[in-house]
């Protein structure tokens, strides 16, 4: 069993990360890896919002959602399991709003740096997809849990990482018409190859 939550872990950081193997979560990714350390503040806020919310989300759509999952109330023929795409979104607006609150609270500096791509952690697919995916693959609770933590993990690395090499390629030479966004999408494309050299080995 410990080895089956390694072994997802490892996946879900590396061979499996929602950023760079599915593409989930691009647009902040890119606007907010120019710098290091509001690249690590919305990494970490993402870490905490994956891993609240993707349990979370595990208990609504298996306690409320799911075919028969109502049969605790006596009606085990309902199925809302439609109304996911709703109430998983609500839970993680709800999860990034408290967050927000947190991060204003706390530490004023990161809240302006991070700016109007705080709040928009609530549309961020990589959010909504590590719950999708939970639901698709009938993980377990706990299973929910590693998932979603170590999506955060492999997402907070991944522009953290970004963030550490835009920094290099600012005196970087590149060819015209490879300036800006088109090295950093080429950046990204060389990233989830090193990231899939991980895929050879046994989890």
């Amino acid at each position: 069993m410990t080895e089956n939550l390694v072994g997802l872990f490892l996946y879900s950081v590396f061979t499996g990360n929602i950023l760079l193997a599915y593409f989930l979560g691009m647009c902040s990714f890119v606007a907010v890896s120019k710098n290091i350390n509001t690249a690590i503040g919305l990494g970490l806020a993402v870490v905490f919002v994956l891993t609240v919310t993707t349990p979370a989300n595990w208990l609504i759509y298996h306690y409320l959602l799911a075919p028969g999952a109502l049969a605790w109330a006596g009606l085990p023929d309902v199925d809302l399991s439609f109304f996911k795409f709703i109430l998983f979104i609500a839970v993680i607006a709800a999860m990034v709003q408290a967050i927000e609150i947190l991060i204003d609270r706390f530490s004023a500096a990161l809240y302006a740096g991070l700016g109007v791509f705080l709040p928009l952690i609530a549309v961020n697919c990589a959010i909504l997809g590590a719950s999708l995916f939970m639901v698709e693959r009938n993980q377990t609770f706990l299973e929910s849990v590693i998932f979603g933590f170590g999506s955060g993990v492999g997402w907070l690395m991944a522009i953290t990482s970004m963030a550490a090499i835009r920094i290099k390629l600012r005196y970087a030479d590149p060819p015209p018409g490879m300036e800006g966004y088109a090295l950093t999408m080429i950046v990204t494309g060389l990233m989830a190859m090193a990231f899939m050299l991980f895929s050879g080995i046994s989890f």
